[in-house]
């Protein structure tokens, strides 16, 4: 049977915000798991990330409250919204998928110099130095720099994992801007829909 009657869009919108929020909470609990344990300590990275949960948690509470309440002003605003983060999803995902080695070499470069803590923990944990070549009177904190042994660059090694992050990334994306859309259409659907228990004499 479809589902298309008022509770069950409100079913659903509650359930689809439900997974946001596990989501927002999912995405702050893996940066905050990254500073306890040392493996980020850019706060530049973990800000961004725990600004994304934020904000994604903050949206899933707005449309979860409009759906309870088929509030209209919030549904809008929610729907606006989901619109909006979906253009921009959505469109990050296909870059990410559509990349070649060679603009993936000349993103992860930019990305390097940008950031020296971002850098500093790439070097300790995959235990190389620079990215395509390393100045010795510059400082590492690779173990193989701190014993006195030759540091392969980092490139080569980064390398071989961003093609795969880059398309699990774009993958997730794309698997949420659908979700998103979903929710865009499910908030527009329930907005138009009469509460059965407000006027029940206009189902008769």
């Amino acid at each position: 049977m479809v589902c298309g009657g008022f509770a069950c869009s409100k079913n659903c919108l509650c359930a689809l915000n439900l997974l946001y929020t596990l989501v927002s909470l999912l995405l702050i609990g893996i940066a905050a798991w990254g500073i306890g344990f040392g493996l980020i300590s850019s706060l530049r990275v973990v800000g961004v990330v725990i600004a994304v949960g934020i904000f994604l948690f903050l949206i899933a509470l707005v449309g979860l409250i409009g759906a309870v309440k088929h509030h209209q002003v919030l549904l809008f605003f929610y729907m606006i919204i989901l619109l909006v983060v979906f253009i921009v999803q959505f469109s990050v995902s296909c870059a990410c998928l559509a990349l070649n080695q060679e603009q993936q070499g000349q993103l992860l470069e930019v990305g390097w110099n940008s950031t020296a803590s971002a850098r500093n923990d790439i070097q300790r944990n995959l235990n190389c130095c620079g990215f395509r070549n390393f100045n010795p009177n510059d400082t590492c904190l690779a173990s193989c720099f701190k014993s006195g042994h030759p540091c392969s660059p980092c490139a080569p090694i980064i390398g071989e994992y961003a093609g795969e992050v880059l398309r699990f990334v774009g993958g997730i994306g794309l698997f949420f801007s659908f979700t998103e859309i979903l929710g865009v259409w499910l908030t527009y659907r329930y907005r138009n829909q009469k509460d059965p228990r407000a006027n029940p004499s206009a189902f008769l």
